[in-house]
């Protein structure tokens, strides 16, 4: 049996009709609440917690024994993790990998670093999906997905660093700056899989029109798009028609994030994941 898995910074919890499994991160904040990001999270309650929560809030990635769990019986696993430069989660499903081959001696498990997140890795978990519908031996697949990986990317506009900065995943300094006088911060993930801020904007309308350069200068050529929202959906979805009107033929998907994107990206945040050439 083929099986798909990734922690759940990949922002879904069912993908097509391949065996799948989110392995949920948690969020906690130093009051006692914890949040497991998993299907049942109400991420409005969440976010709506952390604005009124005055106190330090930190994540959690999976356990070894929740990716063990999460492989079952499989025979061939395919796993894809949030980028190891901001998480243990790798660490953590290499370590699981490992030990589900030796208890499974004819078992075969790749872990994916995305060196990313979000709408990114669902892109990542797609091809998977279309690859091992198509037959292909073990090998095969991990080395089309590596190579289809130098041709994804992920960019983002945040109204808040916050919680980033709180985590110590950007520096204060930058964080300070963004979140007042209506500024959004423009970036990407770097090709080391940290956060990589380019450029500002003000407001949402100017965002995108600068999200939209930042695609083209990538490489975007009418490739997949999967947009992912944190309440802000409207301007996710006419995002998406801006991109429609310049690409007509392209794959485009909104969707809102997840708990952990939502909780590191925070409200009004969207993030992009393209197919570039």
């Amino acid at each position: 049996m083929i099986k798909l898995v990734a922690d759940s910074s990949c922002d879904v919890h069912t993908l097509g009709d391949i065996p799948f499994s989110a392995v949920p991160l948690t969020i906690s904040t130093d009051d006692g609440q914890s949040f497991v990001d998993d299907a049942q999270l109400d991420i409005p309650r969440l976010l709506s917690h952390l604005r009124e929560h005055k106190g330090r809030s930190y994540t959690a990635c999976p356990s070894v024994s929740a990716w063990i769990d999460s492989f079952g019986k499989a025979d061939t696993v395919y796993a894809v993790t949030i980028t190891s430069a901001l998480s243990g989660s790798y660490n953590s499903a290499r370590v699981a990998a490992d030990m589900h081959q030796q208890d499974h001696s004819s078992a075969s498990v790749h872990v994916f670093d995305s060196l990313s997140t979000g709408p990114e890795i669902l892109l990542i978990l797609e091809k998977l999906e279309e690859l091992t519908a198509q037959g292909l031996d073990f090998d095969q697949v991990v080395a089309a997905v590596e190579a289809y990986q130098k041709k994804t990317r992920l960019f983002f506009s945040l109204h808040s660093l916050h919680n980033l900065a709180q985590n110590g995943r950007v520096s204060k300094v930058t964080a300070a700056a963004v979140g007042v006088m209506n500024i959004r911060v423009l970036g990407t993930a770097s090709e080391e899989g940290t956060l990589a801020p380019l450029t500002k904007a003000r407001g949402d309308k100017r965002a995108a029109a600068s999200l939209l350069e930042l695609l083209l200068e990538a490489g975007y050529k009418g490739g997949k798009v999967r947009i992912t929202h944190v309440q802000n959906e409207a301007v996710a979805l006419e995002f998406a028609e801006h991109l429609r009107a310049a690409f007509p033929q392209a794959d485009i998907r909104v969707s809102a994030s997840g708990g952990l994107c939502s909780y590191y990206a925070e409200k009004g945040s969207l993030l992009v994941g393209v197919e570039t050439d």
